[in-house]
């Protein structure tokens, strides 16, 4: 099972490029207009699985950003489905907060067609990607079992 926490100072010690983060996690942790949420398994949650940054819009959520932890990337990672995890969390949030589960994010080309597929995500022009509403709840389903 896992958690999403919001970060706190004290996690941002071991969240930086030395311990192997790629972005600048302390940047987007100060940045006022942007929540930040650690994935950790259940009662681990000092060992981060991975990151998202959410920014709360008028009618949906936006990710700005999200990264598994070093040891859950390429060939050999430790835990599948870090990202699904976070981006379910963001929908999950979506519901929450009266958005029917709307999220958008910016894609990099080469992943469009990935997010299409594995997050039913929409192309919605240029880089922007959307997860409407049903695409959104089997996400929550898929990771949110009651």
């Amino acid at each position: 099972m896992t958690e999403v926490l919001l970060v706190s100072i004290f996690d941002l010690k071991q969240i930086t490029k030395r311990q192997g983060w790629l972005f600048n996690w302390k940047k987007e942790f100060q940045s006022p207009e942007k929540e930040v949420y650690k994935l950790t398994i259940l009662h681990n949650v000092n060992i981060i699985q991975g990151l998202a940054s959410i920014s709360v819009k008028s009618d949906h959520i936006f990710l700005n950003l999200i990264e598994s932890a070093e040891f859950n990337r390429g060939e050999n990672k430790l835990y599948l489905g870090v990202p699904g995890n976070l981006v379910a969390f963001a929908c999950r949030l979506s519901f929450q907060r009266g958005f029917d589960g709307f999220v958008a994010f910016h894609a990099k080309s080469q992943l469009i067609k990935h997010y299409e597929k594995t997050l039913k995500a929409i192309h919605f022009g240029n880089q922007l990607m959307i997860i409407e509403t049903n695409a959104a709840l089997e996400l929550v389903n898929k990771y949110y079992k009651s």
